[in-house]
């Protein structure tokens, strides 16, 4: 009831850039003003900080940008498609319909956080538009909130962008940590488990939800279905060669290890799937077109991303944040804290890459200095990203404009699968360590 009767307001998620941004600036001269220093010109200083780091993540930016519309681009080709029908066509009632969209969610989101979350939507959309017509009564609102899970599980799967970036040579960390392989963390032993579990408790979740009392309301079809008219099969010829070319990469003998899955790797897969798909390039164009408005967002926010942590590294403040974790935690504790932290970080920075390019240097330093597992740590934080992505809108609105719901529908149960979530990922990491 009292979810219900609240109206939840929040910020736009630029306005939080820029207001994490002022914090970082002023948080920078408040702990590193040396003493010689005067106020106003130590100010001018940390603003240079930050204005010098605001393009230091372009190729972290572009990457970001081209999972989302890769993903997209492939989530609304026609094949993918027709197995949307053929899922919501085998939908008989309303556990079918909840269990059915959670477990596709899941298992996409997993795979491709981008095509999992457009993914999600249109079947949940379709599983709606189905059973109306077949005069099925469902939970509409949990079948959308249901078609929103794979953004609980993205950070630990094949799109996550902490594990894919540390990953990659050359990257902004590798100075500090190497390369990580994903066989250390996305393969990992202890992640792994860790999502076996989650799977488990949110489908035990999802049943039970299921079971609940609903208001049911009919859902019309509104005719959003994109038409392609591409009748070319070049898309099909250049596809074919990118899909072989990424696939070969498991066959070279020299990556027992699979290090060459990076970011790249992912997006490079995902655009060979994508044109594979769509067979015509004009149609593959089409869809790109449409999938890029889902990525202002990251194009307007990454750079003040970039110059906060501008400012953390070029101050000293991160060193100083590190040492403060130190003081206050042990090699037993650091890792909750800072899955609680990357959970409410998450609140305020709605964005996977951007939270791993603050958080991550301060986590990197405190990890080296306690002894602990990094690739553990990278996994920790991911885990504390995604979950409350349960709680915040930033990520849900393409969901929300393609099934209609409303925020406050959604969160009337995203919220039961944050608690789900909180529950096994805290159990995994105390066990994990």
């Amino acid at each position: 009831m009292l979810i219900k009767q609240l109206k939840f307001s929040f910020p736009t998620p630029f306005d939080l850039a820029l207001a994490l941004s002022a914090i970082s600036v002023l948080w920078a001269v408040m702990a590193t003003k040396p003493v010689e220093d005067d106020f106003l010109s130590y100010s001018w200083q940390v603003l240079a900080y930050w204005k010098d780091g605001v393009w230091g993540l372009l190729e972290f930016t572009l990457q970001m940008v081209l999972i989302l519309i890769f993903g997209h681009a492939l989530a609304i080709s026609k094949p993918v498609s027709n197995v949307l029908d053929a899922v919501a066509s085998t939908v008989k009632n309303n556990t079918q319909a909840v269990l059915v969209t959670g477990i596709s969610t899941l298992l996409a989101g997993y795979l491709n956080w981008g095509f999992g979350l457009v993914f999600g939507a249109i079947l949940a959309r379709r599983i709606g538009e189905r059973t109306t017509f077949k005069r099925v009564k469902i939970n509409y609102s949990l079948v959308s909130a249901s078609g929103y899970l794979g953004m609980m599980i993205w950070h630990g799967g094949f799109s996550g962008s902490a594990p894919l970036k540390v990953a990659e040579k050359g990257h902004f960390l590798e100075g500090e940590i190497g390369v990580i392989p994903v066989s250390e963390t996305i393969l990992s032993a202890f992640n792994l488990r860790i999502n076996l579990f989650l799977l488990i408790g949110l489908l035990i979740g999802l049943w039970l939800l299921s079971k609940k009392k609903y208001t049911y309301k009919p859902v019309q079809d509104k005719g959003g279905r994109i038409n392609f008219q591409g009748k070319d099969s070049l898309g099909w010829i250049v596809g074919g060669i990118i899909c072989v070319l990424a696939i070969g990469d498991f066959w070279t003998g020299t990556n027992l290890k699979l290090s060459f899955i990076s970011l790249n790797y992912i997006n490079f897969l995902l655009m060979g799937l994508g044109l594979l798909l769509h067979k015509s390039l004009n149609n593959y164009v089409r869809a790109i077109e449409v999938a890029l408005k889902g990525a202002a967002g990251i194009v307007l926010q990454f750079p003040f991303y970039a110059g906060i942590l501008g400012v953390f590294k070029s101050s000293g403040l991160l060193l100083l944040i590190a040492g403060y974790f130190v003081d206050i935690s042990s090699p037993d504790t650091f890792p909750l804290l800072t899955f609680f932290s990357a959970a409410m970080i998450n609140l305020f920075v709605p964005s996977g890459g951007g939270q791993w390019a603050v958080q991550g240097p301060v986590i990197v330093e405190t990890a080296s200095q306690m002894g602990l597992s990094v690739s553990k740590m990278i996994m920790v934080m991911a885990y504390g990203d995604q979950l409350t992505n349960m709680l915040q809108p930033f990520w849900a609105l393409p969901l929300l404009a393609i099934t209609g719901v409303l925020p406050k529908d959604l969160l009337r149960y995203t919220i039961y699968f944050f608690l789900v979530g909180l529950s096994v990922l805290v159990l995994g990491i105390i066990w994990g360590f």
